[in-house]
């Protein structure tokens, strides 16, 4: 079967109830038919459920449909993305461990590396997404451990030739993490390059609608292992109810990215061609410095496309007020078109010097772009800069 019908039809055993859509297993904690069973449990003689932080039906359904899409072995699902990102690094790095990442990642990951991981002498090597195999082959030290990538990144959309990596990582036995959240597995599979770990904010693309937090880490079962002794203990859990949602996202996620791809495509060409609008990036389009790694990787350029605009963040204020239709938030993969910029949101917290080394400008507007009409975002966003242009120039 093709992972699309895969998706729909793999739920949770159905019950006496004989319900067609999967039950909802909102429950702390499950109960032991004997002691001798209980007993069993945890020591692992026998497997099942026994606490919903450890293990959940509903949880596991999402996380078994994630690993079907990723072709993955196994995985652990967490109550956000961040949640997931930590426990991809955390639950497998140790004290004295080195680690290899890519410098275009999003603020909380890179709080992260430099600010928490440091605390526990894990030490760091950043480079560029497009430095050649030579620089990050020459950034492997005897004590590297794993390589830690975004591609595409946020916001920048910097692509990381995942290829590369994979055989970087095979030759010196590097573990290969890839945050694969902005593609989704609907435009690209790590695995297919040699990742051991991929991870995912469920709470973007996959639910789709704005409505849940989530995260979740597939990949090898011996990673994963780690990791879910790592989440068990430290408690991350992702709520039944939100997997519950997460689940049934999933069904529709093919569906979905192809309609925001098609859209953010669109949307990317006509304002590459507005007068007002300064710079324009998407991995599909034939100015993005990596178009062709682009192609080679992803089936289809993703929802995101960033602008840069003339003018500071006077001028981004006032494009801002004057579009009508895009929501204004930090937080993006929804069905609504949103708009953000990232050098005093989600990258504020970085130094100047860091928001420059990663091309967040004052000006910097991210677009998630969403479902509506395509032709009424076009419409919208031209006049917005048209307007925010001319208001910006008289001032």
């Amino acid at each position: 079967m093709k992972k699309q019908t895969k998706v729909i039809r793999t739920q949770t055993t159905q019950t006496q109830y004989r319900e067609h859509s999967s039950p909802l297993f909102l429950t702390s904690s499950f109960t032991f038919e004997t002691a001798e069973q209980g007993k069993a449990l945890f020591d692992e003689t026998e497997q099942g459920n026994l606490y919903s932080r450890f293990s959940n039906p509903t949880v596991q359904e999402f996380v078994d449909k994630v690993c079907m899409l990723e072709d993955c072995e196994d995985g652990v699902a967490t109550a956000t993305g961040m949640a997931a990102v930590f426990a991809s690094l955390a639950g497998i790095l140790q004290a004295g461990d080195h680690l290899i990442a890519s410098r275009a990642l999003f603020g909380s990951a890179h709080q992260i590396i430099t600010q928490i991981l440091s605390k526990w002498n894990i030490t760091h090597t950043y480079l560029d997404a497009s430095a050649p195999e030579a620089d990050w082959e020459a950034a492997v030290q005897p004590n590297t451990r794993m390589i830690y990538i975004e591609t595409p990144s946020n916001p920048g959309l910097e692509l990381v030739d995942m290829e590369m990596i994979g055989r970087l990582c095979k030759k010196h036995n590097l573990i290969f993490n890839v945050d694969n959240c902005f593609a989704t597995p609907a435009l690209q599979n790590p695995v297919d390059f040699g990742a051991h770990l991929v991870v995912h904010s469920a709470t973007k693309f996959m639910e789709g609608q704005g409505r849940v937090l989530g995260g979740v880490v597939v990949g090898e079962a011996e990673y994963i292992k780690p990791l879910r002794f790592f989440c068990r203990q430290t408690g991350p859990s992702m709520s039944p109810f939100n997997a519950w949602v997460l689940s049934k996202s999933l069904e529709t996620l093919d569906l979905r990215m192809e309609k925001h791809c098609d859209n953010a495509l669109k949307l990317a060409q006509a304002l590459e061609q507005h007068p007002a609008v300064k710079q324009v990036n998407y991995p599909f389009l034939p100015s993005h410095p990596q178009h062709e790694l682009a192609l080679r990787q992803m089936s289809a350029g993703g929802a995101i496309v960033t602008i840069d605009l003339e003018g500071g963040f006077e001028r981004v204020s006032a494009f801002m007020k004057a579009l009508q239709i895009p929501s204004l938030s930090s937080n993006l993969g929804d069905t609504r078109t949103i708009v953000t910029n990232p050098y005093t949101t989600t990258h504020s917290k970085l130094k100047p010097e860091e928001k420059k080394a990663l091309g967040i400008t004052e000006g910097l507007i991210r677009i998630s772009v969403g479902l509506e009409a395509v032709e009424d975002l076009i419409e919208d966003f031209a006049q917005a800069a048209e307007v925010s242009a001319q208001l910006v120039a008289h001032v």
